[in-house]
């Protein structure tokens, strides 16, 4: 008989950026290059995870949008049934099935050690480059932009702390948008 404990759960960050990296207000320039496999990229990666991992700013946009999204259909069924656990120190008041924490590196590494689903990360560009200094993103799903924005929230600021990634997947989502996926390398 073995104790062994159970796989850990997978924390994957997943964001639009732009050629030049800029991750910021990819609803302000993402709209044209939307296409039917880039829909059904998010939507495996919705449905492949059972919990979301917010930053408050993401957090409220999302709980604004998506629990009066109309035609929606199991994309928006699926966004607002799954629990949330969102990294804030301001907010108190938790709705759309959430809780709050201010300890988000704790409380990542205590999920991650939970049985479960992959733990998924919708943009969050502050609360991804925290949880980059713990090490505690397992998978980046980069969607990459063919365009340059020349300025905006960079997910690796400069300076940036060393990281090296390996590539595990690439995929072409239609318009020129490249799906790139890499986990990180022991340094």
């Amino acid at each position: 008989m073995s104790d062994s404990a159970p796989p850990a759960r997978k924390v994957v960050l997943t964001l639009f950026m732009s050629l030049d990296g800029v991750i910021e207000e990819p609803g302000d320039w993402g709209g044209p290059y939307r296409s039917d496999d880039g829909r059904a990229f998010k939507e495996a990666e919705l449905f492949g995870a059972d919990l979301l991992l917010l930053g408050r700013v993401t957090y409220e946009g999302f709980a604004r949008y998506w629990p009066g999204a109309e035609g929606g259909g199991a994309f928006a069924a699926r966004m607002n049934s799954l629990p949330k656990v969102v990294a804030t120190t301001t907010l108190s008041k938790p709705e759309w099935n959430a809780s709050f924490v201010a300890d988000v590196a704790g409380e990542v590494e205590r999920l991650k050690r939970q049985p479960g689903g992959d733990i998924l990360i919708y943009g969050s560009g502050t609360l991804a480059q925290t949880l980059m200094k713990h090490n505690l993103i397992d998978e980046y799903r980069l969607l990459v932009y063919p365009l340059v924005l020349g300025h905006g929230q960079r997910l690796f600021p400069h300076p940036a702390a060393p990281l090296q990634l390996t590539l595990v997947s690439t995929q072409t989502l239609g318009s020129g948008v490249v799906a790139l996926t890499y986990q990180p390398k022991s340094l």
